[in-house]
């Protein structure tokens, strides 16, 4: 009997131990110390960018964001000028096109009597554009690119908002490295160089409408 009592007693303390080792052994997934760290863990460790960076980034987008919002308001009068104007048809001659892009030109610079630089391209954005362009005019095939945009362009030549874009002179080469840099345009307006000015083009009127200077990085 008393040999009975003993074992009874023996497997009672062993069975006591091991679920105390269980309940002081590490738990997977928890992050502690021996187990895999849970994803709130490594995000919570995980290094931030510095604040004045954090700063710098959120001030672009909000230049970028004002930029867009003053090709939007743009877009919209020149939406409601053009609706007054009869449709081109797709076999439209290049006479009537330019018909049509000489009327629609003069709508626009009516309606936009006192526009002047600086009115889409804010201080903000034209800084934040020339840096987006250094940066890409910076990278392995910035020479190549800057060979292709000099190609046949004018050089310096008198340039002015509402004023429509010079007929003799041909529309500069776009890289599609560089329009992946810039911000995104409607279809009706579109990014072109002439010299280092970077101008802002409305397409179906043919004329400028902002204008970046020193835009080409040197």
């Amino acid at each position: 009997m008393g040999r009975l009592l003993r074992s009874v007693t023996i497997l009672a303390l062993g069975a006591g131990l091991m679920a105390c080792a269980r309940a002081s052994g590490p738990r997977s997934g928890t992050g502690t110390s021996g187990g895999a760290a849970s994803p709130a863990d490594r995000e919570a460790g995980a290094p931030k960018p510095p604040a004045d960076e954090q700063v710098k980034v959120n001030v672009d987008a909000q230049a970028l964001a004002e930029f867009n919002e003053r090709v939007k308001e743009y877009l919209a009068l020149h939406n409601k000028l053009e609706a007054t104007l009869a449709n081109l048809s797709k076999e439209a001659t290049p006479e009537a096109i330019d018909k049509h892009q000489r009327a629609l030109g003069r709508l626009i610079a009516e309606a936009r009597r006192g526009a002047k630089q600086g009115d889409i391209f804010t201080r903000e954005s034209r800084s934040v554009i020339r840096r987006l362009l250094v940066r890409v005019f910076s990278g392995p095939d910035g020479r190549q690119l800057k060979a292709s945009i000099m190609d046949e362009n004018p050089g310096p030549i008198k340039l002015e908002v509402n004023g429509r874009y010079p007929d003799a002179i041909p529309l500069s080469t776009m890289p599609p490295q560089v329009l992946d840099a810039l911000p995104r345009l409607p279809d009706e307006l579109e990014f072109r160089f002439i010299a280092d000015r970077l101008i802002l083009m409305d397409v179906h009127a043919h004329i400028i409408i902002d204008i970046i200077e020193d835009a080409l990085p040197k």
